[in-house]
């Protein structure tokens, strides 16, 4: 595998997450061992926030962002994007702390950065390790989860006219330009909202998005974060960001 453009940091939002953290770190800094980690933990009543400080402590790869309370996954990446433009990471990945993204998957997703790819148009600037792509699967996940995650990948798809098949994935990999080009401080979305939003944005400014194939693992233990209002969240601002670009012909050209 070809080493990574810069430094990386693999930032890992935690709410109630003390049973899956270490297993997943230990999986991680065995695949990727030169890998730096950010655990940005919501306050969590588990005890989760602590175990992180623990693993810190006897860890110098291992980073802590507390956070006041549970205030929404995609602030939670944000928190830790901010910290990783503070510093020298050139390198930012997302990846949840359940599991159910292999941290041995990872080598692949990095290399996609540079790999010329099958359409010989080179590295990309966001990789994103997708469900729905050949080679890609879905392991545990009962039927009405794995309809609810295509259909709103489909629906993306249709609204935005985005060349993406799974863009709710939340396993990703950021060049560092990419996170300064867009303007973080405009993202409101929370869920796989926010997934959507972040691909769309970069699309959008002309960045270059790779899709890799990854195996999605549903959680062994734990619940699920998943509610009513992410899903309509989702509904709400995909139509509004489809009929956004698709009437943006008819807004009035500034003058010179």
């Amino acid at each position: 595998m070809a080493e990574p453009p810069g430094p990386v940091l693999v930032v890992i939002p935690t709410y109630e997450e003390r049973e899956n953290l270490g297993r997943v770190v230990a999986r991680l800094n065995a695949a990727v061992p030169a890998a730096d980690i950010l655990v940005v933990d919501d306050a969590s009543p588990d005890g989760t926030g602590e175990l992180a400080e623990e693993m810190a402590a006897a860890d110098p790869r291992v980073r802590v962002l507390h956070r006041e309370g549970k205030n929404g996954l995609g602030a939670a990446y944000l928190a830790g994007f901010r910290h990783a433009l503070s510093g020298e990471h050139q390198v930012v990945v997302e990846m949840d702390a359940d599991g159910s993204h292999a941290p041995e998957d990872l080598p692949a997703l990095l290399a996609a950065l540079d790999d010329e790819g099958d359409d010989g148009a080179g590295g990309a600037d966001l990789v994103i390790g997708s469900r729905y792509v050949p080679g890609g699967q879905v392991v545990n996940w009962p039927l009405h989860r794995q309809w609810l995650s295509r259909g709103a990948n489909l629906y993306a798809k249709l609204a935005l006219g985005a060349p993406v098949q799974d863009i709710t994935a939340g396993y990703r990999v950021y060049r560092r330009e990419v996170l300064e080009e867009l303007d973080l401080d405009s993202v409101i979305s929370q869920g796989y909202c926010f997934q959507i939003d972040l691909a769309w944005r970069a699309l959008q400014a002309g960045f270059r998005i790779r899709e890799v194939p990854i195996t999605f693992t549903e959680r062994e233990k734990g619940s699920s974060k998943m509610d009513a209002s992410v899903m309509a969240e989702a509904f709400v601002n995909v139509a509004r960001w489809g009929l956004e670009h698709r009437t943006s012909w008819l807004r009035p050209k500034a003058r010179v």
